[in-house]
């Protein structure tokens, strides 16, 4: 059954408990916790696994769902499972069919003693993929080295055994207003999925004011169906026509231009299918992200080449961003850090395979290249280039370490903001201002440079100085490398989310420019997780 965009997620899951209930009110005889059998049958059934065998030894083997008392349980379960879907999970893998199936059945006590087994079991595993995802993120790409961290599987039985089990389950899931709002998203989808999406392609040809035709008609019509124009009858690329455009290309990460060149055109036709699998894809990276994030942090969007700083779940600054480019060693990654300090005037100290891959070529053509960047020994010594014949070095052999000073010219601009990381990745100001004018962001070596740092450095010290401004001036006056703690560290997430649920607006949708969220659809495919054939 089609799940209408009109159900919330929560009533469809009180729905489903309150059906399950009655399924299952009467559906086992009270279990005798004595009976020889069901303890026998218990023991056998979670045996191997330490974590029910211990649970079930603390308890002395009394059940938890096929007791007088586990009918609510069962209930509560059989729901949840059932609405494993609603969160983009593999249905299979969560399915209440055979749980159902195993409780018909039931006509002994050895039996429930097996059912009393799976039930536990498959509650552990509905837990671990609700809240913190079904994907291992490494496992998936070496570059999203976010660490995922899972429930004690000891706790969850212990804290489920004591609370109210439909407002446990409830609580599992992520519990911010991002995920509400893509669990929405995914139901509308399915809909249009289901139907006919969005009507008609828009043709590739460019069209801008003043045009008109039958592409016009097209795109007046794809503009309308999504919501960015109220129904009109017009074959010309009108005032209305072209805010419409605007809108769109702001939602889709896009040149605001007004001009549906090939870029607008291949988001315009982008299908309701692939949209829908942006958003079970940011569902999982969620569900990755089940923690507190922290009342103040820095939230950089790689994807949207965004970096804000957000407070109490408000955006207090937002800048464009700069991102890794997109080639094996220079993809920026995903990870969770804390910032703890500023370094304004910073020295660029040149990683090892910048110097090595790009900077050592150059000199050994010609000694005197790159003149904007200093060589020293391992002693810390300035080393004489006219001295050196770099022909004689490898990329493992070159001993130098590679500098740039403080100044207008340095590859970190003014000021750098540092959470130390094995991954040498931070944010910085840049001298190559003209970038962040581009669409797409994505050309530094793994760092994120912003195109507001001072206003970013402003906003971070505001909390510990009076003058913020005045305080991180005076210091960039003296031209002098100077590191400022933060009296608070600050957590920093660096995350890549292509479907993006403001509180206000339209859902928003970036390119995939890592080809990250692909690799994650691929693998919950494998998984199990699967969505409907689009109506032809």
């Amino acid at each position: 059954m089609r799940v209408g965009t009109s159900k919330s997620a929560p009533a469809i899951f009180l729905r489903a408990t309150a059906l399950a209930g009655m399924l299952l009110m009467s559906a086992l005889a009270p279990v005798r916790a004595e009976t020889l059998a069901y303890r026998l049958s218990l023991t056998e059934a979670v045996a191997g696994n330490p974590v029910l065998e211990a649970f079930y030894e603390a308890r002395d083997q009394a059940p938890l769902w096929t007791g007088p008392d586990g009918a609510p349980r069962r209930a509560a379960l059989i729901a949840a499972l059932r609405a494993a879907g609603d969160h983009g999970l593999p249905a299979g893998r969560h399915d209440a069919n055979d749980l159902l199936a195993a409780l018909g059945a039931a006509s002994s006590d050895r039996d429930l003693g097996a059912i009393e087994a799976r039930m536990s079991a498959a509650l552990l595993a509905y837990a671990r993929d609700v809240h913190s995802g079904v994907l291992a993120p490494s496992q998936v790409s070496p570059e999203m080295v976010r660490t995922v961290t899972r429930s004690d599987p000891a706790r969850i039985l212990a804290d489920f055994a004591a609370a109210d089990p439909v407002a446990f389950l409830r609580s599992l899931p992520p519990q911010t207003p991002e995920y509400a709002r893509l669990m929405r998203q995914r139901h509308r989808l399915l809909d249009l999925t289901a139907s006919y999406g969005w009507g008609p392609e828009v043709p590739g040809a460019k069209l801008e004011l003043g045009d008109r035709g039958e592409a016009v008609i097209a795109l007046r019509n794809r503009l309308i169906a999504m919501g960015y124009m109220a129904r009109t009858a017009s074959q010309d690329f009108d005032a209305p026509l072209q805010a419409a455009v605007i809108a769109f290309q702001t939602d889709h990460g896009l040149s605001p231009d007004g001009v549906v060149g090939a870029g607008t055109v291949a988001a315009l036709n982008t299908s309701p299918q692939k949209r829908l699998e942006s958003v079970i894809v940011a569902m999982e990276r969620e569900r990755w992200m089940n923690f507190d994030r922290g009342q103040r942090h820095i939230w950089v969007n790689l994807a949207d080449y965004s970096a804000k700083i957000i407070d109490d779940g408000k955006v207090t600054l937002q800048t464009r961003a700069v991102v890794g480019a997109n080639a094996r060693d220079r993809r920026s990654p995903e990870f969770s850090d804390e910032m703890t300090h500023l370094i304004i005037n910073p020295t660029w100290h040149v990683p090892r395979s910048i110097a090595t891959k790009e900077y050592l070529p150059e000199l050994q053509n010609d000694p005197n290249a790159v003149s904007h960047l200093d060589l020293f020994d391992r002693s810390g010594r300035r080393v004489d280039r006219a001295s050196i014949d770099f022909t004689e070095f490898t990329t493992s052999t070159f001993p130098f370490l590679i500098k740039q000073g403080p100044g207008d010219a340095n590859a970190l601009g003014k000021v750098k903001f540092m959470f130390p990381n094995r991954w040498n990745i931070y944010l910085h100001d840049t001298p190559q201002k003209s970038l962040f004018s581009r669409e797409a962001r994505a050309f530094s070596h793994g760092c994120i440079r912003l195109n507001d740092p001072f206003d970013f450095a402003y906003t971070l010290l505001a909390r510990q100085v009076d003058d913020p401004e005045s305080y991180f001036r005076r210091i960039l006056e003296t031209g002098r490398e100077t590191r400022v703690d933060l009296a608070v560290p600050v957590p920093v997430h660096l995350v890549y989310r292509t479907a993006i649920m403001p509180a206000r607006g339209k859902p928003q949708y970036r390119a995939d420019i890592y080809g990250r969220d692909a690799e994650i659809f691929e693998a919950l495919t494998r998984a199990g997780v699967a969505l409907p054939v689009p109506q032809s």
